[in-house]
Order: C-alpha cells, then structure tokens, then sequence
C-alpha cells in the first residue's frame, strides 16, 4: 500500500518498507528552504519511530538533479538586509545533516543529477549514497565568496590525499567514481535504473536492492590527477599551492590555478584553514560547530552578496572581490572567520556529549 503525505516542496510516501522523500521545487533543482529542511526533519523523526518503515529513501524531482543547494536568492537577501534568517535556516540544516549521519536506519540517497552543498548534506552523509552517470557532485561555494558548509569540510577533509582540498578551493564538479573515490558516494547504479533500485528497496534491504542494481561506474578522473594534486595542495598557504599549480608543467594543473584565482580570495584562505581545523576534530558535530562560525562569519562579509550577485542574481559571472587579491587576505582576516557568532555557538558536540553521557549514565561537565 503507497501512502502520500507532505508539503508541496517536500513530497512523503510510504509504500511497503520503504518511506521516500522527495525533494519538490524541480524548477529550482530542488534547491532547500528553511521550511523543507524542517519537513524532512520531521518526516525522519516519525520514521524512525515508526516500526513499518525500515528504510529512508531520499530523491529529487524533475530530470535536473537531487539538489542544487541551499536557496542561496534568499541568503543574498538576508544578508543585503542584515537579518538573522540564514543563521536560523543554517541551525537546522546542520541539525539535519547530523541526524541523517547518525539515523538508525539505512538512509539511501539517490544522487543522480546535480548534486551541489545542500545538496551534498541531505545526501553524502547517509548510509548509502548512489550517484550514476548523470551525477554532477561539487562543494562550489568559494565561487560565491563562501566557505564549504553542511558537513563539507568533514567529508572533504577525509578524502584520499588532497583530493578534498582540490575540491573544496575549486568548487569542481565531479562524476559517479570520483564521489566514490573521495568517499562522498557509495555504488553506482545507472540511472535508467533507479525507478527499479527504488522498487527494490520497497521489498528488500538496501543490501540486498544494491546487489541487485549496482555496476561498475564509467572511470573518473581524480585518480590519474592525484600525483600533481597532492603535491601542490599540500602546500602550507593557498599561495603557494597556486604557485605549485603553475610551476608543475601539467596543463590541468595550470587551468585550476587560473580557476582559483577567479575565486574569492577571502574564501580560499577562511576554505583552507576551515579544512584543516576540520581534519583534527574527532565528530561530525564538531566540525558542523566549526562551520556554523565560519557561515556566520561570512553572511557579514562583502564577498557572499557579490559573488551570489555575480553567479545567480545578475548572472555576469563578473564578481568583485573584497580583498581583490590572495596577497590582499590577512591572517586576521581569516580568523574573523573563527569567532564565535553574536547569537552563540551551534552546540551540536555539546548536545551529543550529553545525549551519550545520559545514554550511559555517566555524568558530564565539570
């Protein structure tokens, strides 16, 4: 039996073992609302509880793509305007991406077309992450003078190498075997494929739907690319990665330091350091706590109006940078980044220490 509930961006059904969200703003690619991330939030909290439903299946509508990211036309206005909307809108969206890490049940996401930020978040922390040969999976904020959020530095930063730090300053789209290779997918399975994958996980375990449907994926590229991107992004400064860039002789190597230099500098530099902060911290909420500081952040800088102006409000692809130069970023710049928001901390690591310390009965704090 199918049972449809939901709103009219967040579609819910059940149908035999299987409770699918559907991502429904298709002519935005799906692109996530405050109120659709609340919508998917509940639908997990009554699932879980819910002993007919044995699997969370999340997909996209239209032929576009899962998610395109965050409404970013509603953060460029609340920052023009100086509110707190995105701040709010970020706090359960971060919520939400460490619910979907920590579910009790498997989560299958379904990757297939364009999968960007937000995107990334409801999908690439799940317990199961199918991309096909449409996939279109990239962190690209530094292109709208952002920093990687929703978890993406945590992904990013535990990939092979330096694959991840290449990911994250260049914003790059990368295909099926590259999100597997980096670790932000799991299987591939075609995507004329899908409607039979999603038929299967009515019936079976995601194990069992997978073994089914999953093929080798076509090659990918990072692979044959990892020699010159280790070397040149584990450089100290982003400097001087772009240096190494240009002095390796690699004509890919040399096209990506041209691209990080039509980035926004600040947001290289507040990329990089978020990263390797990330690297060091044990959790997901941790790093989500980090990040929350850095988004923050930058919703009161000049870069996050001017480059969603440049890439999605006038489309000039033309974005002003303030500072206009990497040489122009100083270190206190960088760590304006780090302080704690005039509205507080995110707490998702505290909030978790206490949830375990309950669990097992040990006392926490001092």
């Amino acid at each position: 039996m199918i049972v449809a509930t939901g709103t009219p961006d967040v579609l819910l059904r059940t149908e035999d073992r299987a409770g699918f969200i559907t991502l429904n703003r298709p002519r935005a690619i799906n692109a996530l609302t405050h109120a659709m991330v609340l919508a998917v939030d509940d639908a997990l909290t009554a699932w879980e509880h819910d002993p007919a439903v044995t699997t969370v299946v999340v997909e996209g509508a239209g032929e576009r793509g899962l998610c395109a990211g965050g409404d970013i036309r509603a953060i460029h206005d609340d920052a023009r305007a100086g509110g707190s909307a995105s701040a709010a809108f970020w706090q359960d969206e971060y919520r939400l991406n460490a619910r979907i890490a920590r579910y009790p049940k498997p989560y299958v996401a379904l990757m297939d077309g364009i999968v960007m930020g937000g995107g990334v978040g409801v999908s690439a922390h799940g317990s199961v992450r199918v991309v096909t040969e449409r996939s279109r999976v990239a962190m690209p904020e530094t292109g709208i003078g952002f920093v990687p959020d929703v978890g993406g530095t945590f992904l990013l930063g535990r990939a092979p190498g330096e694959l991840g730090t290449h990911l994250a300053l260049t914003g790059g789209h990368i295909g099926a075997a590259d999100a597997i290779l980096t670790g932000l997918a799991d299987a591939f399975v075609p995507s004329a494929e899908l409607p039979a994958l999603a038929r299967d996980l009515t019936e079976r375990t995601a194990e069992e739907a997978l073994a089914r449907r999953a093929v080798a994926p076509p090659e990918g590229v990072l692979a044959e690319q990892r020699e010159w991107i280790d070397a040149c992004y584990g450089a100290p400064t982003v400097e001087e990665i772009v240096e190494r860039l240009f002095d390796t002789g690699v004509p890919a190597a040399k096209e990506t330091a041209e691209t990080l230099l039509t980035r926004s500098p600040a947001a290289l530099k507040a990329t990089l350091a978020t990263l390797r902060r990330s690297r060091a911290l044990g959790s997901l909420e941790e790093v989500l706590d980090l990040e929350y500081r850095v988004s923050c952040a930058a919703l009161g800088t000049p870069d996050l109006v001017e480059g969603i102006r440049a890439q999605v409000v006038d489309k000039d692809r033309d974005p002003h940078w303030t500072p206009a130069t990497l040489a122009e970023v100083t270190e206190a710049d960088v760590a304006r980044y780090f302080v704690v928001p005039s509205g507080g901390d995110l707490g998702l690591a505290a909030a978790l220490s206490e949830t375990t310390s309950a669990d097992t009965g040990v006392r926490g704090g001092a």
